[in-house]
């Protein structure tokens, strides 16, 4: 019976944490227009590609739950700068710069989040080093920051924004490939290939 109604406690602290972080989601999605829809579809593909490179299950689902929270920290940012029509200025772009930090700082103070921290904080860092906010290189930049970095760019290449169109499927997988060992992790964008074509993408 004990056991019973410590499952059942469980289940119930695991419902208020998925609506918690839904939540959250909804809030920054109301704010950024364009994060509508984008951080669901990171999330899809990241399962995909920890999947794919059989990654243990712990750090998969930590890697997970942080691409779907990966832009969390935008909601600190001015929503004028946030659905600017036009291409932001350098002084603009800086203060987006500053959204993995901000997202680390709202996330760490869930101790629930304590893991998935480090990898957002990450996720704009660039394999040689010319990343943001800390320069990091290569496998200095936690691997699941490594693997966010390559989905997030992909779908970002293929969505629409105010100021660009959309590119094709094909174009953002050669800016992939053209990145390897600059912006991205060659073995992780050879990876998420095998996943597009899985899953029907053509290029």
């Amino acid at each position: 019976m004990k056991n019973i109604r410590l499952n059942e406690a469980r289940n119930q602290l695991k419902q208020i944490f998925t609506e918690t972080i839904d939540t959250i989601i909804m809030a920054l999605e109301a704010k950024d227009l364009y994060t509508k829809g984008h951080s669901e579809r990171v999330y899809n593909l990241t399962s995909l590609l920890v999947d794919k490179m059989n990654i243990p299950s712990q750090e998969a689902d930590d890697i997970r739950m942080a691409a779907r929270l990966h832009d969390i920290g935008k909601i600190g940012i001015s929503d004028m700068i946030l659905n600017k029509p036009e291409r932001l200025t350098d002084e603009e772009y800086a203060v987006i710069k500053n959204h993995p930090v901000i997202g680390a700082e709202v996330l760490k103070k869930i101790k629930e989040f304590e893991r998935i921290v480090p990898i957002i904080y990450h996720h704009h860092e660039r394999y040689d080093g010319k990343g943001y906010p800390d320069g990091l290189k290569g496998d200095a930049i936690p691997l699941g920051s490594r693997i966010i970095s390559v989905v997030d760019s992909f779908d970002a290449m293929i969505s629409k924004r105010t100021y660009r169109e959309a590119l094709s499927k094909s174009k953002a997988v050669n800016e992939l490939v053209k990145n390897i060992n600059k912006q991205f992790d060659g073995k992780i964008v050879y990876a998420f290939l095998k996943v597009l074509k899985d899953i029907g993408i053509e290029y």
